[in-house]
């Protein structure tokens, strides 16, 4: 019996350091996806643009995209998703620019040509440094930046207005946090071990800028609950925008009624 049990004890210790361990490289690899090249610039789409480098707080050097667009009376700075580069967000960029806004797009470390390894405290700092790049240029009006952050990116955006000012924050299709989110797509596994955090949803109840939210019923990769859960843990003054189609559908650009609806929120707000 004791044999038995000594047996026992060292499978279930086995075990344990086993998911222990599938945890920590299920977080080391299925958490960031960065691309590496940045194929299409603005001037693609025929918008002037200043491609700069700025140095988030750690040192690392990150690149950014600055469009500025004549008599602007707001500024976004955009935090795009998980794979792939700001390249690939060209046509939400250009959707911004349209509007009447000066744009800073960014692409966190390891990623494109920014310098370094993506973590979650170095995208934090990245997001940081594009705002305190603004600050620096003296051209803008830090009264009336939005920060504007889809899926991975609305972590980023949140975190940033939890430390940084703003005059709005709109968070399009995003998680409530990495726990949640791993119950979700790894639903066997302990998320308790994780120490990827992005916790937003622990910061938006005390973030008390006007917050706009934007999630699809038909989204597949980022559940419309927990959209809505994040939405009702926020604090005031808040607003919900439900769009349609898949999680990477385009839908301020593709979907008229959420691009309207986008347009008149930031109206209502004086920021366009």
């Amino acid at each position: 019996m004791r044999t038995f049990m000594s047996v026992m004890a060292i499978i279930v210790l086995v075990t344990a350091v086993g998911v222990f361990f599938l945890v920590r490289y299920l977080e080391s690899t299925a958490i960031f996806f960065p691309g590496k090249d940045v194929f299409i610039t603005p001037s693609r789409a025929g918008l002037p643009y200043e491609d700069v480098y700025i140095q988030a707080p750690d040192g690392v050097r990150i690149n950014a995209w600055f469009l500025k667009r004549p008599h602007a009376a707001s500024t976004l700075i955009f935090a795009h998703g998980n794979a792939g580069t700001m390249g690939d967000r060209l046509m939400k960029i250009k959707f911004f620019h349209d509007l009447g806004l000066n744009v800073l797009a960014f692409d966190y470390r390891g990623y494109g040509k920014s310098e370094g390894v993506p973590t979650e405290k170095g995208i934090y700092l990245d997001a940081q440094a594009a705002h305190d790049y603004l600050k620096s240029r003296g051209d803008i009006n830090m009264e009336r930046i939005i920060l504007y952050g889809a899926s991975l990116g609305g972590v980023v955006a949140v975190d940033l207005a939890a430390k940084r000012p703003a005059a709005a924050l709109i968070v399009d299709s995003s998680i409530t946090s990495a726990r949640e989110a791993a119950q979700v797509f790894y639903p066997h596994l302990p998320s308790f071990l994780m120490r990827v955090k992005f916790d937003s949803l622990s910061k938006i109840r005390h973030i008390p800028v006007p917050k706009l939210f934007i999630h699809s019923p038909q989204d597949q990769t980022v559940p419309y609950a927990m959209g809505r859960r994040l939405f009702e843990a926020a604090s005031g003054p808040k607003e919900f925008i439900t769009s349609s189609g898949g999680h990477n559908e385009v839908q301020i650009v593709s979907d008229h009624k959420t691009a309207n609806a986008l347009k008149l929120y930031l109206i209502s707000k004086g920021l366009l």
